[in-house]
């Protein structure tokens, strides 16, 4: 017969014990995949191009992604060598298939805005692409599929790990558009690191703003630029995976020095400064590990009428035809749905992605009013909506800022930018309310 002082000490240790068995853990997976087109057709980014077709490709483009993972739930973070992240449409069906095979639940993909890209505006109907640009609406499809194999096998690869995250002011960009001084600018070069639980690199994530548009419009060869010499560098001295997540770059450009032209250069000098902050980073095992999301989707009317004959008509004569009838698919009624993602990791870390091109000041004032967390913002997330000024930015006007690229109305991006901060003080509990 069992005593019953042992019977209680052993009810004792596995009351202590399973709590711990249960507790959920913090992984993290990388995967890539190569996204070069392999045949010519028309690229992204500088409308005087026109229709010309691409000539091959200067240095690989890939989708790089780390799946973190909590329980049950998942976040894929993805940065891809493209001018712009998917359509609308081809979220719909990246979502669903990374959802019924892999469980994830949250989703970032952000283009870095190399406009030494495919288009991928082009559709499989007449006058859209069909018959035309065969071989662009296929590298869609392709393109498609790699970005959920890659996800799916990140997801895979997830294993216990550690994160940590730093940042400094690098004094590599400038403002493009600003008409009065002092120019806004947002310097900050962040970075989250992935370790594995020995301390070795499983990952880095990078964050800046700086449009990639340092090689000439008339090179016709696909690039990743200055942002995949930037992870380039990186990986060759840390012998790990590098991701880029551009940041709210509407406004922001590449500010090279006499020794740092050309996107080599530009690349391994920013990558040096990544290397820094990273070498600085204490990555640790959260002691409350949690991932939380918000999806919405805005219902706005255009600044200008799209569906007019005469708008479309520009629109073909800056572009090209097919391109212009292609891009407008998703705004009929002069209707634009810009989407905002809200997560927060471990309820310290927040990532906040807009589906366009937002000026600095909206990432600099969603920093401020954030002092509690780690606040990054990603731009070109999750869709396209071309330009977001701020108010006073579209008050100055200039390219960007005028409503021949920024379809959004005004405020729409000070709006977005209210209910991501809304989002993560939800998310930590601020208003709750308890009697």
């Amino acid at each position: 017969m069992t005593h019953p002082l042992k019977s209680i000490v052993l009810l004792l240790l596995a009351l202590l014990i399973t709590p711990v068995l249960h507790a959920e853990t913090f992984k993290a997976g990388f995967a890539k995949a190569d996204i070069s087109p392999t045949k010519p057709m028309p690229m992204w980014g500088y409308g005087d191009r026109h229709a010309a077709l691409s000539q091959g490709v200067r240095d690989p483009l890939y989708a790089k992604v780390v799946v973190i993972e909590v329980g049950t739930d998942k976040l894929a973070l993805m940065g891809l060598d493209l001018g712009r992240s998917p359509r609308p449409d081809m979220m719909e069906r990246i979502r669903a298939a990374v959802k019924e095979t892999s469980g994830i639940n949250h989703l970032m993909i952000s283009g870095s805005h190399t406009h030494h890209g495919p288009v991928i505006e082009l559709r499989d109907e007449e006058g859209k692409g069909k018959g035309v640009y065969d071989d662009a609406i296929a590298y869609v499809m392709e393109l498609e599929a790699n970005i959920i194999a890659a996800i799916n096998e990140a997801a895979t690869k997830t294993e216990d790990a550690k994160i940590g995250w730093g940042s400094a002011e690098v004094l590599m960009n400038r403002n493009r558009q600003a008409k009065k001084e002092p120019k806004p600018t947002d310097s900050e070069l962040s970075v989250i690191r992935f370790d594995d639980l020995d301390g070795d690199p499983i990952a880095v994530m990078i964050n800046y703003a700086a449009h990639p548009t340092m090689l000439p419009g008339e090179d016709l060869r696909f690039s990743a630029e200055w942002p995949g010499q930037m992870m380039n560098t990186v990986e060759a001295e840390l012998k790990t995976n590098a991701g880029f997540l551009q940041g709210a770059a509407g406004d922001m450009s590449c500010k090279p020095s006499a020794e740092t032209q050309g996107i080599e250069l530009f690349g391994a000098a920013i990558g040096a400064e990544v290397l820094k902050i990273v070498a600085a980073i204490e990555c640790k095992i959260p002691e409350n590990p949690s991932i939380q999301s918000m999806d919405e989707d805005f219902d706005y009317n255009t600044r200008i009428p799209v569906d007019n004959p005469m708008v479309l008509g520009l629109l073909e004569q800056a572009f090209f035809p097919e391109f212009g009838k292609a891009a407008f698919q998703d705004m009929k009624g002069n209707k634009i749905n810009p989407h905002l993602t809200t997560v927060l990791i471990n309820k310290e870390l927040a990532l906040v992605g807009g589906s366009g091109e937002f000026f600095c000041n909206h990432a600099n004032r969603l920093k401020a009013r954030t002092p509690e967390l780690k606040t990054i913002f990603v731009g070109y997330c999750n869709g396209h909506h071309m330009y977001f000024p701020t108010i006073e930015a579209a008050s100055v006007g200039g390219y960007g800022a005028d409503p021949s690229v920024s379809w959004v109305p005004l405020g729409a991006g000070e709006e977005m930018m209210n209910k991501a901060l809304i989002n993560l003080y939800t998310m930590l509990g601020k208003f709750d309310f308890k009697l």
